[in-house]
């Protein structure tokens, strides 16, 4: 199996640490909102990846943690007028429902911040005793980040060039501009714990570094995150962690690639930034997963409407192989059609690439198709190795029934929005610009959508392909 370093900057040969176990850490959710599409991109991409570890045969022990306590944190709470834990327990259980819904498996361990204060307090001591923190007089403890010597070797930077082009607030407690906090000093009325220091909190950075090193130990196999984390966060991770055991963290870092919005970044001040549960709510979970996992990992998504609508299509052609054949129990590859399981394994084992993985599974469904019409005996045990391979991607386990009949109430382009199309042409029309009527007919039926125009008005249909 080769899985892509981002340390090495290439793909590398996976040899657990422990012979046929896996210890994998992802860092997870800052509690104080509703997760959106970037946090799904990552769920998704290492729950993949950890079924298919499983699927390889290894034990799999995955620990994504929770944050539930930061400055972004603090501040909902007080603009919400409720408490940090009425708030942190209220995300957690969004979060939970909304990582059910999209298929998401449970991770092995779920350990919070809160739950692990006196092994940060530990690890911050061990990093003052061996010079690598220092406690400043306003209560704070920094980092000495020019200390770490191989500091920057994640994202390949170099100090003086970080410093150069940094543009952190002037801080005269540090005696570097570059030192990040590792516990910081409560203000009054503010959440805090009792520390050698005085009261406070932890750090963001040192949450992690703790929390994975008491669940995983000193050193272990891979870790991931979003691609925004890898500097600063797991850049400093690696230096408190290595400075404060002297051994190596992480044998592999992994990183999820970005979400887009219609090829724009995702952002609140553009207006295209949307919540796991608002995009369900327009669209079904299985249609967002596979539009998920049809892209590789570590490759950025574009999430459209046009997206959406290429993801539900595809599924509509997978469940229509399967519809009407009553699948049996598959615990190997029907015989004579071991091809498809060797060429899955091929492609995931090459990065966990789902892009070839899923084009295994649609030779596997036109397999299916023509054993239906063809070899009616041998349809119902491929039909099953294809169920059994979309599982490992987290796909195709309902009933194909189930699934078809909710596909036309769930296309990538909401009745709203049909219906505002349909306005527009109206009025374009009633102007006399025909072109643009043509043009938002055209649109439509691009993503499916069929409109048929009468003496009453113009309706539509859905159609699949």
């Amino acid at each position: 199996m080769q899985i892509y370093n981002t340390l090495t900057r290439r793909k590398e040969t996976f040899k657990p640490i422990e012979a046929g176990k896996v210890s994998m850490y992802v860092c997870g959710m800052t509690v104080y909102d509703f997760c959106h599409l970037g946090h799904a991109r990552v769920m998704v991409a290492f729950d993949v990846i950890s079924r298919y570890l499983r699927e390889r045969g290894y034990d799999v022990n995955y620990v994504r943690n929770i944050t539930d306590i930061d400055d972004k944190i603090l501040k909902r709470a007080e603009e919400n007028g409720e408490t940090i834990s009425a708030l942190t327990e209220r995300m957690i259980d969004a979060m939970h429902e909304d990582e059910a819904r999209l298929g998401v498996l449970p991770p092995s361990r779920e350990p919070r911040a809160t739950g692990h204060i006196d092994d940060i307090i530990a690890m911050i001591e061990t990093l003052i005793d061996k010079g690598f923190a220092y406690a400043a007089d306003n209560g704070d403890v920094y980092y000495r980040v020019r200390k770490f010597e191989n500091y920057g070797k994640l994202t390949n930077r170099q100090l003086d060039d970080m410093r150069a082009g940094s543009r952190v607030e002037v801080d005269t407690h540090k005696e570097d501009p570059l030192d990040f906090v590792l516990w910081k000093a409560a203000k009054p009325s503010e959440a805090h714990w009792s520390s050698p220091w005085g009261e406070g909190r932890p750090g963001w950075h040192i949450e992690c570094s703790a929390m994975s090193t008491c669940c995983l130990g000193n050193t272990f196999d891979i870790h991931g995150g979003g691609p925004d984390l890898t500097f600063p966060h797991h850049e400093n991770e690696i230096a408190q962690s290595e400075a404060a055991t002297g051994q190596t963290y992480v044998n592999t870092w992994m990183h999820a690639g970005a979400v887009r919005v219609d090829q724009e970044k995702m952002s609140k001040s553009l207006g295209n930034f949307f919540t796991i549960r608002e995009v369900l709510a327009e669209h079904d979970p299985e249609v967002v997963r596979f539009l998920l996992v049809a892209s590789h990992y570590r490759s950025a998504i574009n999430y459209s409407v046009g997206s959406l609508f290429e993801a539900r299509k595809s599924l509509i052609r997978f469940y229509t192989a399967l519809e009407g054949v009553e699948t049996r129990q598959a615990v190997e590859p029907p015989s004579g059609f071991e091809h498809f399981d060797a060429r899955f394994k091929q492609a995931m084992d090459d990065d966990f690439n789902t892009p070839e993985a899923l084009a295994v599974l649609f030779e596997l469904a036109r397999e299916v198709n023509r054993a239906k019409t063809d070899a009616p005996a041998s349809a119902p045990a491929l039909a099953a190795e294809l169920v059994r391979l979309g599982g490992v991607l987290g796909l195709l386990q309902q009933p194909p029934e189930s699934f078809l009949k909710g596909s036309s109430a769930s296309s990538a382009i909401s009745e709203a929005e049909i219906e505002a199309k349909i306005e527009e042409r109206r009025q374009a029309k009633s102007d006399s610009d025909f072109a643009r009527a043509d043009a938002i007919r055209d649109e439509l039926a691009a993503l499916g959508v069929v409109l048929k125009d009468s003496r009453e008005g113009t309706t539509w249909v859905i159609e699949a392909s």
